[in-house]
């Protein structure tokens, strides 16, 4: 782990930062105050970042790579929430501002490099920043309520349904997502998947 300010890449790093959905508005000004509180750090595929239970949250922008949130019941049977790709971010804010435990886990789809920083700093920066904070918690919303339509969608759409709006809201994850977590995610088998792809249903 290596903070941005001293970071080996620092330049094409930060580069990449500025075209973050949530930092792609910072003044320079700004963005040089947030450069020492971000740490980057590379995960392999499959490490996980955030713990669902976990009472210490982090704020994390994805530089490289693929992010997903899974949900897990006792059971230990996960459902697939979301994925955020580069230039997009994940957090479980909603959840440290309501003091509970985090609600999902966050893992590495792909390999990832991410920028993050302990919720509690970046709730701290954006209190300083009012206009970052209006777009960070509009995003956070934004967030929740797609997490929602796509449950939904579960119920309402049948399996060739559910790949094209997949597709059609989310055409460059297409063929980055590994198949095993893409036919998770629109809550299919692996074989199904298969088989509307080879049918040319999708």
């Amino acid at each position: 782990m290596t903070f941005l300010a001293n970071h080996p890449e620092r330049a094409d790093v930060s580069a990449q930062l500025r075209r973050n959905i949530v930092l792609r508005r910072l003044r320079e000004e700004a963005f040089a105050e947030l450069e020492p509180l971000l740490a980057v750090v590379d995960y392999r595929k499959g490490d996980v970042l955030l713990t669902q239970g976990a009472h210490e949250m982090e704020q994390y922008f994805v530089i490289e790579g693929v992010l997903k949130r899974v949900v897990s019941n006792p059971e230990g049977k996960e459902m697939i929430l979301r994925f955020a790709r580069e230039d997009d971010m994940d957090t479980s804010y909603a959840a440290w501002k309501l003091r509970t435990p985090a609600p999902y886990s966050i893992r590495a789809v792909t390999k990832a490099r991410v920028a993050k920083m302990p919720l509690p700093q970046w709730a701290g920066f954006l209190d300083t920043h009012p206009d970052l904070k209006d777009d960070f918690e509009y995003e956070v919303m934004f967030l929740m309520s797609e997490v929602m339509a796509h449950t939904i969608t579960l119920h309402l759409l049948d399996a060739p349904g559910r790949v094209h709006r997949f597709v059609r809201k989310h055409p460059e994850l297409a063929e980055r997502v590994p198949k095993k977590e893409l036919a998770s995610y629109l809550n299919l088998s692996a074989e199904t998947l298969s088989r509307l792809k080879h049918a040319g249903k999708i």
